[in-house]
Parts: structure tokens; sequence; C-alpha cells
């Protein structure tokens, strides 16, 4: 057997974690492996886990649950040890470390922030038969020379618009069609003012921009 870690937090952490089931097939009872006052959430798999989506979705679970009471500093899926052991010889040598990572997420989430540029149709940019002389500039126009420059301070000016509202900011690479992808720490007390500057600012910038925002979650990009 191998032992699959899901997340690390505190001893006196509530841990209600009934009626979930972690990965593996099947799979086995969620424990702990304790050490001083840290506390690693585990159980059993016969193999190395594969990202199915019921494995994936289990491990979510599991650290969604963990966040509703308490702090968690999450794993990344797949990650195990030999044994028990294992775990608490890791728990020991990186305690300091550990603990002062669960203090700076205490009371904390993370929201990821994606945002892309609606393409517009050839026909929106002609008025009475005729082109229109400003197309260039317009939303939507991905191909233009300057577009790239311009996204780029249009996703710099997002970051910080929401600053205020976030401990911490950890920008990440575009991928497809996006031109901003940001993940924001932001505490229980301006969860609220967060959400809501969000949503106000996708309002300002229209049907032009297609903003997604994911949270509340565990606070990986942080971790």
């Amino acid at each position: 057997m191998t032992v699959y870690t899901y997340a690390l937090t505190l001893r006196d952490h509530p841990l209600r974690l009934d009626g979930l089931s972690g990965v593996g097939a099947p799979p086995t009872p969620l424990r702990t492996v304790l050490a001083g006052p840290l506390c690693a959430v585990v159980s059993d798999v016969s193999e190395e886990p594969h990202p199915t989506e019921r494995d994936i979705g289990a491990h979510h679970d599991v650290q969604q649950r963990l966040m509703e009471s308490g702090v968690v500093l999450p794993l990344r899926f797949g990650a195990t040890a030999l044994d028990d052991d294992a775990v608490r010889s890791a728990l020991e040598e990186h305690a300091d470390d550990y603990a002062e990572r669960l203090r700076r997420l205490d009371g904390c989430v993370e929201y990821s922030l994606k945002a892309a540029q609606e393409a517009r149709q050839p026909h929106d940019h002609i008025r009475d038969g005729e082109a229109d002389s400003e197309a260039g500039s317009r939303p939507g126009e991905l191909g233009v020379p300057d577009a790239r420059p311009r996204l780029q301070a249009l996703a710099s000016g997002v970051t910080e618009a929401f600053r205020p509202f976030t401990r911490e900011v950890k920008p990440g690479a575009p991928s497809g069609e996006d031109f901003l992808n940001v993940s924001f720490l932001v505490s229980s007390d301006q969860d609220e003012l967060f959400i809501a500057s969000e949503m106000s600012l996708a309002h300002q910038m229209g049907e032009d921009f297609d903003f997604r925002l994911h949270g509340p979650l565990p606070p990986y990009s942080f971790a």
C-alpha cells in the first residue's frame, strides 16, 4: 500500500470528513498522520493514482471540506509517500515552514480570474457598406499589430484594480484566447468586496470581454 496525501492542516482542525471517500479503486477510509502541531489527511492506495474525473473530484472534495472549517495547505493531485512514517518524517523535517504557510493562509481562499476578448463578426465593422476606419482599434481585432501590448496593459490594469481586496496576487500565463490569467489570495473579511468588485468591473467592460471567476478554491497557487 502507498499513502496518498490530500492536504496538511493543524492538529486541532475539526476534520469534518464524514461521508467523503478518497481516491483509488476501491477507495479506503480517510485518516490522519500527526506530528507535533501538524496533521496530514491521507488514505491508502494500492497503486499510483491516475487523474480520472472521479479521483480528481474526490481529491478536491476532501480539500473543500477541510477549507470550510479551518486553514488548509492543499497538495496537488498525486502526492504520495511510502508509508505513514515517511509522511510523519516530512512533517517533522519541514515543521516550521509548513506552520508558517498555514499561518499565512489562515482565513483565506483563492479566486482564479481569466478573461478573453470576444471576437466580433466581420459585419460588425461595416457601416452602410463602408469599412469602419476605426476597426483596427476595436475590441475583437486581435490580429492588429498593437493588440497584444494593449491587452497586456489591460490585464495589468485589471489585476491592479483587485489588489486592494487581496493579500497576495499570482499572475499566470494566459492560454488560448485569454489575455488574463491571475490568482488572488482573498481573506474572509474581503471576500464579498472582491466578488462585488469583479462583477462591477465585468459589467463596466461590457459584452466585448468574457470574465470567468472561479472560487472560492483551496489556495493551491499560494501553498
